[in-house]
């Protein structure tokens, strides 16, 4: 959530920087202004009116210390003029109040200065690539059609227990679903990332906190009774275990990673680009969280994406790196990367990363500060990044290492499969 000190301050730099975005309700900057102003207006009015009434009361008490009562009891009539005076105020600041935070939650992050100009993906930057492209003496076959030829991953038997996009892995299909997780908790240990365990199901102060509310609620998986959802992220979950808490400087960074199921409804999404492990409802990551000084979140962003790349690297997959224009990124985010990696037999690049800068954007709905050399207390700045999504990953492990006799399995992954082939 953006602050509207800054809005006020630099009206036209966050209109530049919204159209970067391509959001298309500028209008609303100038509606912040002014519901803003006149709530400080309001204030003004009502802190006169409280210190009015405040003297009158000083006043109510000397004279009747005097034995002046009836002087006091004059002045006292005035006093109930006051008390609705600043009822009426107060009403009226509330009223404001919720106006202006409704408008204000529906404003998106500002992005960074590099963030290119654009509103699709087609705008997207390429960084750099990195790996060569597999070279197979025969027809590459696609990933869906390699996990029913091997039997690792029935995805009929997963339509007929949950539906389309719960896919039920088998045998070394589950173990190296399995050993991909341990492989990439092992890795961010290593970097220095403490491993919690959240909880899979979040309520609407955690959604809203990290922005996916009231943003993407339609993408979310909604259990009416208990007014809850399921979450779509680690991210989520981790990110709020600092809601509502003033954090020490010398704790930074704060770095957390967390291994969970994640759940999107992805409604809308059809045809072919889904097939297979392509687009899921239900699929497992193991996510990166840092919650940062002001002052390195880009250097901290710069760090995780040659992270994440490190892991593409161990595995062995051809990857691209991609700077997402301002109308690609997600709401909250102000800079963010892409990885993706190149599919061989669908001869098309598979998004299996971002990582992502949010500023102060959701420490100030977080309110997680704090307190710098000053004694002020400050937002913090959130980052987060899939280290690694599983599905596309397994995909293209299947796709990029597949040969005449089966599938090879990368040499990191062996000592945690305990295979060395699928067949």
């Amino acid at each position: 959530m953006l602050q509207i000190s800054y809005i006020r301050e630099n009206k036209e730099k966050v209109i530049e920087a919204l159209n970067k975005r391509g959001f298309k309700e500028i209008g609303k900057i100038e509606e912040l202004i002014a519901l803003d102003e006149r709530k400080r207006s309001l204030q003004s009015e009502s802190d006169d009116i409280a210190a009015q009434a405040n003297n009158a009361a000083r006043q109510i008490g000397e004279l009747m210390r005097q034995g002046k009562r009836e002087e006091a009891e004059a002045i006292k009539l005035k006093t109930s003029k006051f008390k609705k005076q600043i009822k009426s105020f107060s009403d009226q600041l509330n009223k404001l109040e919720s106006d202006f935070y409704s408008l204000l939650v529906t404003v998106p992050n500002l992005p960074h200065e590099s963030v290119p100009a654009g509103l699709t993906a087609e705008d997207n930057e390429v960084v750099l690539q990195h790996g060569e492209t597999p070279d197979f003496k025969q027809e590459a076959l696609p990933h869906w059609e390699l996990a029913t030829k091997y039997d690792i991953i029935d995805f009929e038997t997963g339509t007929k227990i949950s539906g389309a996009g719960f896919p039920l892995y088998k045998g070394k299909g589950a173990k190296l679903q399995r050993a991909l997780i341990n492989f990439f908790l092992d890795e961010a240990a290593q970097a220095g990332y403490n491993e919690v365990q959240p909880p899979i199901v979040i309520n609407e102060a955690s959604g809203f906190g990290t922005g996916q509310l009231p943003d993407k609620e339609g993408q979310m998986y909604y259990i009416g009774e208990d007014d809850l959802y399921l979450i779509p992220t680690a991210e989520v979950p981790v990110t709020n275990i600092y809601r509502d808490t003033i954090v020490s400087e010398g704790s930074f960074p704060i770095k957390h990673c967390a291994y969970t199921p994640c759940f999107r409804r992805e409604a809308g999404s059809y045809g072919a680009h889904v097939r297979g492990l392509n687009r899921l409802h239900q699929f497992d990551k193991v996510e990166l969280v840092q919650i940062v000084h002001p002052d390195k979140s880009y250097d901290t962003l710069e760090e995780m994406n040659l992270y994440v790349q490190s892991l593409l690297q161990k595995l062995g997959l051809q990857y691209r790196v991609l700077r997402l224009c301002g109308g690609d990124m997600g709401f909250t985010s102000a800079l963010t990367y892409d990885m993706e990696v190149w599919s061989a037999a669908q001869q098309r690049w598979l998004e299996v990363s971002s990582v992502s800068n949010f500023e102060s954007y959701q420490s100030n709905r977080l309110k997680v500060r704090f307190k710098g050399e000053n004694g002020k207390s400050q937002l913090a700045h959130t980052l987060n990044g899939s280290a690694l999504a599983l599905p596309r990953i397994v995909a293209a492990i299947l796709e990029n290492f597949q040969t005449e006799d089966g599938v090879a399995i990368p040499d990191v992954l062996k000592p945690y499969t305990r295979f060395d082939f699928i067949d």
